[in-house]
Formats: C-alpha cells, sequence, structure tokens
C-alpha cells in the first residue's frame, strides 16, 4: 500500500514542493528531481512513484523552486543546487538513507552535491553527457565525481549523450533500447513503449536491492 502526501519547503532560492509516495514498510527513500525542460509528471518518474514502494522504497518527487513558482525557464545550475540543499533537511527526515535521483538537469544537481550532502547513491536518469551535437562540452566529470553508488539509466538514441559516449567510472549503466531524452522509443522498436518503462523500472528495483 501507498500513501501519497504533499509538503511545501521554504529554501534559500524560493518554496519548493515534495510529492511522497510512501511505502508501508520503507527500508531507503528515492528523492527524485525534474529537469529543465519539465515538471514530476514524465513517464519514468510517474513509473517510479507507483512501482518502487511495493519494494521498499518510499520515494519523493521533489520540485524544484522555479517549478513551483511556474517560471518557464530553469535558473542556473548554482541556483538548483541551492534548492536541493534546502531540501535535503525534509528528504533526510525520515531516518532513511537517501538516493539522490534526477532526470537530466536533475541528475547533474544529484551528482554534484551528492558526497556534501551525505547521499547514500546517486540514480542518474537521462544524464546530460553534452549539450546537442556538442560532444566536446562533456559534462562526464560531473557523473564521474558523484563519490557514491551511481545508476545511469540512459536512452539509447538520446541526443545529449548516447551510451556508448560515455567514459567508464564507477558507476552502472542500463540502456533503454532507441529511447530518446525522455525515454520515448519509435513504434518500430523492438520493444514498445510499455516495456520500456518496466525496463527502467525493474532496472532501478533491481539496483536499490543491491545497495541493500
Amino acid at each position: 500500500m501507498t500513501t501519497q502526501t504533499i509538503e511545501t519547503v521554504e529554501t534559500d532560492a524560493g518554496t519548493a514542493r515534495i510529492t511522497w509516495h510512501k511505502a508501508a514498510e520503507p527500508r531507503l527513500l528515492l528523492a527524485v528531481g525534474h529537469g529543465a525542460g519539465g515538471g514530476i509528471g514524465t513517464r519514468d518518474l510517474r513509473a517510479l512513484a507507483a512501482g518502487l514502494p511495493a519494494h521498499g522504497v518510499t520515494v519523493a518527487l521533489v520540485e524544484q523552486p522555479w517549478r513551483v513558482a511556474r517560471k518557464k525557464l530553469a535558473p542556473a545550475p548554482r541556483t538548483l543546487d541551492v534548492g536541493w540543499r534546502g531540501l535535503w533537511p525534509a528528504l533526510a527526515g525520515p531516518g532513511l538513507p537517501v538516493i539522490a535521483g534526477g532526470r537530466s538537469a536533475g541528475a547533474r544537481v544529484a551528482c554534484r552535491t551528492a558526497v556534501e550532502l551525505g547521499a547514500h547513491a546517486v540514480l542518474a536518469l537521462s544524464f546530460p553527457l553534452h549539450p546537442p551535437g556538442k560532444p566536446e562540452k562533456s559534462r562526464a566529470a560531473e557523473l564521474l565525481g558523484a563519490g557514491v553508488p551511481t545508476l545511469v539509466v540512459q536512452g539509447g538514441n538520446d541526443p545529449f549523450g548516447k551510451p556508448a559516449e560515455f567514459p567508464e567510472g564507477p558507476y552502472e549503466l542500463i540502456e533503454v533500447p532507441h529511447g530518446d531524452h525522455s525515454f520515448v522509443v519509435p513504434k518500430r522498436a523492438e520493444i514498445t513503449q510499455d516495456q520500456a518503462v518496466a525496463l527502467i523500472t525493474d532496472g532501478v528495483v533491481k539496483w536499490t536491492e543491491s545497495l541493500g
């Protein structure tokens, strides 16, 4: 059984919001931030919130202050980090080991602040390894510097970085075949959209179980 509650949190970057999907008997807490182009309603975040509580993982979907304020453009990475830091006490409040997670820009935030905030691990969904068409502007250092157990879930056709472009490092990677930056797969792909989402949720469940 999952219970859902919404909490607002004041940060130095403004008012943020957490939507809790609580497990009945939690052993871990996964806090997931959204990207710069969307909120917590993306297909992958909804699936994680629906599926993980049954496996003992409470899911906290985090909305950054700029999103709560209904602004159209995300602020600079430094401001995103400020918002995330401000949320952390609320996330750590239940006393569970916290997995810092995010999709796209949110994944970068999780990687940059993991050690500082004492995250148990990092989940990076659609990590934006570089801007589309600009592989020379790599953000690999953020991923490689996470400093805690890290799982990357990446679409096979993500213009922000295909799996083959990622450097070797201390992280695991799950590829969603043919998936784009939003994990959308074309109709001609050998897997359906539902199968792609299941690949994400099943992979994350298995990884969380390995964390203890």
